[in-house]
């Protein structure tokens, strides 16, 4: 493996083999680990994430199809996986609580080629978004955690759905529509998984923006989302008892003066455990840009912008808020402490891993 920036880090690694010292610190008890989709390979990684920042390989799990998004049920017992080739399915695994290790369960099909997957907070529900179907789906998940079929409803949407995901309530539902430049607002009923429009049924970005992923505050009184196609993060006001957004702010996701020929590509974010530092990643300009948020106002102000994985599609934050791990689509993985007081990001290893890697979870093990 190559360096292709030595601010990365001093020290690189490459993960060909299950490292002895891995797997025996995985099975020594409490651990964190983290699931790597790699979409090319077809398989996904299982990753002991260690106290100083490296990971080892516990094992790779074959998907045998184009594995893409990933999603944990609340309690971390099990782990979806949506296969992006035909016939396109979910596959759900049981995790070992010992080492991070995943048993195939089932693998169904879902309603259409699914771009982003996610659970609501009780574990019943799986709910998917598909980009290229212009729909979102829901389907039951039984007791013994496999997704049931058929769907219990495929809602279509407008242009390009690209995530989904209930409010920390479990009240109101939520979907980007990158291509109609709205996030889709409905009511969720949990005991019955039905799902109906919300007044108003949407709230629009600025034309063109592209919305994208969101996630919500822990404190619950806010939203923030990339917009892909504009390359900017929104900054929106959530209302729990009417689950509607309010746009308040849109902040950039770029370099300083960046100029690129190729379409902006805003991909994923997400904010510290403590709600104070959120980071998105930006795919034409390869950097991840950090902000500092103002929990009484939601406001932004950028901290960093730094180069990072090429194509870099997906990231995520360790339970602990010590870690960010990042991959890069036509690359690896790069990890980073992020410090406490400043929310500043410290390249620390970096890592190849399967081919088209995009899509990273974590979890600390009971």
């Amino acid at each position: 493996m190559t360096d292709k920036n030595s601010a990365h880090g001093s020290r690189l690694a490459t993960l060909i083999a299950t490292s002895a010292l891995g797997l025996a610190a995985a099975h020594a008890g409490a651990a964190t680990i983290a699931y790597v989709s790699n979409a090319d390979s077809h398989d996904i990684y299982v990753l002991q994430l260690n106290g100083d920042g490296s990971v080892n390989l516990v094992e790779k799990v074959d998907t045998g199809s184009t594995v893409m998004p990933l999603a944990l049920s609340p309690d971390h017992k099990y782990l979806y996986a949506a296969l992006r080739g035909q016939p396109y399915s979910v596959v759900s695994y049981a995790i070992d609580p010992r080492s991070g290790k995943l048993q195939a369960l089932s693998k169904v099909p879902l309603a259409d080629n699914m771009a982003n997957i996610a659970t609501d907070h009780t574990g019943r529900y799986l709910f998917a978004a598909s980009y290229s179907g212009n729909r979102i789906s829901v389907n039951a998940i039984g007791a013994d955690g496999t997704v049931q079929t058929p769907p219990l409803a495929v809602i279509p949407t407008g242009k390009n759905a690209h995530s989904v995901q209930v409010d920390p309530d479990n009240a109101f539902l939520f979907a980007s529509n990158l291509g109609s430049d709205v996030i889709l607002q409905y009511r969720f009923d949990v005991a019955t998984g039905k799902v109906t429009p919300n007044v108003p049924p949407s709230v629009a970005t600025k034309a063109g923006a592209g919305p994208r992923h969101f996630v919500f505050s822990p404190d619950k009184r806010f939203v923030y989302s990339t917009n892909e196609l504009d390359g900017t993060v929104n900054t929106y006001a959530y209302d729990r008892q009417a689950g509607t957004l309010t746009l308040q702010a849109t902040d950039s996701a770029l370099p300083e003066g960046f100029r690129s020929s190729e379409q902006l590509a805003t991909a994923d974010l997400h904010l510290t455990p403590d709600g104070r530092f959120l980071y998105a990643t930006e795919r034409a300009s390869n950097t991840l840009t950090g902000y500092r948020v103002d929990t009484a106002t939601g406001k932004l102000s950028r901290i960093l912008n730094i180069p990072t994985e090429t194509q870099p599609r997906g990231f995520n934050i360790d339970p602990q808020g010590r870690y960010l791990l990042a991959v890069g689509q036509q690359a690896g993985l790069s990890s980073y402490a992020i410090d406490p007081a400043s929310g500043a990001l410290k390249p620390l290893f970096r890592y190849t891993l399967g081919r088209n890697p995009n899509w990273v979870e974590i979890i600390d093990l009971p």
